[in-house]
Parts: C-alpha cells; structure tokens; sequence
C-alpha cells in the first residue's frame, strides 16, 4: 500500500536509508549517496511537512518511499527539456528508496506508477527527475517505466553533493479526454 508519509514513519524511513547505506558500502555502489548528508532523516522529515513524501508499506514495514512534488530543481532550468512547461505542469520525483532486501519484487515500479498518476491527477504534462550515469539499476527501471533521457550535466545531489555525469529524465504524460465521444 501506498500512502502519505507521517512523522510517526521518520524512523522506519531512515531505517531504509541506512540498509540502503549499509548494502552499497559491502556491495557495488551505484548512488552517490552519503550516509549523514543525503538522504538524511532531517530530509525526510522536510518532505514529510511539505506533503511530498510518500511510503510504501508492506505487512506493516515501510520498504519504499519516494519524495515528489513540483519544486524543480534549479539544474532543470538549463535542461533543454522535450517541452516548455511551467512550474504547475511539471511535477518532480526527487527521491526514490527501496530498502535493498526487498528489491526486484516490483516495488519501485509501483512507486513511479504512483507519482505518474498522481502527476496526472495534477494536471501536469511531465514527470522529471535525475540520476547518476553510473546508477544503471535506476536508469534501466526508469527507462523500463516510459523515462527518456533528456540531457547529461552537473548537479548537486540533494542540494549537497557535487556530481558532474548526471542524466535528467522525463516522462510527458499524456490525457485521455472522456468526454469526447468516439
């Protein structure tokens, strides 16, 4: 089940920041993240006052969350974009979590089916967001869920850390208008 995250999740919800910190340090590491700078539980819980974090819970156990909303980052301005859009047509998915052990079970598609429909109940005409070149897990589900690659530039990760092959993604949404009739 998907749902709005409250402060009662912050721990559970940095509990998977840190198996997801934990997994990468005795594995392959394919974020950029930094365990004490981002993600954080201080961002978790700034998502969580500005509505834009929500969880994936399972029997109980947060195992995913995704911070969303229409604030784009301010690397996006120099994005040659598929479309020109304003802030209110855009909606953004800034973070995308899904603890380690409970990965390959369809989770994070899920999570991107969620913030595609709930860009679309916003009326908006695009999903952006960003990753690391070298995060291919994330790129292949991306692109696996309707993404195209935009552009390759520098960014800083989370507003903190310095990363200079980052893709930004989009996805144009598209509305069925039922009220024409066929």
């Amino acid at each position: 089940m998907i749902r709005k995250a409250i402060l009662k999740d912050v721990n559970s919800i940095e509990d998977t920041y840190n198996e997801h910190f934990h997994y990468e340090l005795n594995h392959t590491a394919f974020t950029v993240f930094k365990k004490g700078v981002y993600p954080t539980k201080d961002d978790a819980e700034r998502a969580i006052y500005a509505g834009a974090l929500f969880v994936y819970e399972e029997n109980g156990t947060i195992v995913g969350s995704i911070i969303i909303d229409k604030v784009q980052p301010i690397e996006y301005a120099t994005i040659p974009w598929k479309e020109k859009l304003s802030e209110d047509e855009v909606m953004v998915i800034h973070l995308l979590m899904v603890r380690p052990s409970m990965s390959g079970k369809g989770i994070a598609s899920s999570l991107i089916k969620f913030a595609t429909e709930l860009a679309q109940k916003n009326s908006c005409r695009a999903l952006r967001l960003d990753t690391g070149s070298q995060n291919i897990p994330a790129l292949s589900l991306y692109q696996k869920n309707g993404f195209e690659i935009i552009a390759s530039a520098s960014k800083k990760v989370g507003d903190v850390i310095a990363h200079k092959n980052h893709l930004f993604l989009e996805k144009i949404l598209y509305f069925v208008n039922s009220s024409l009739k066929n």
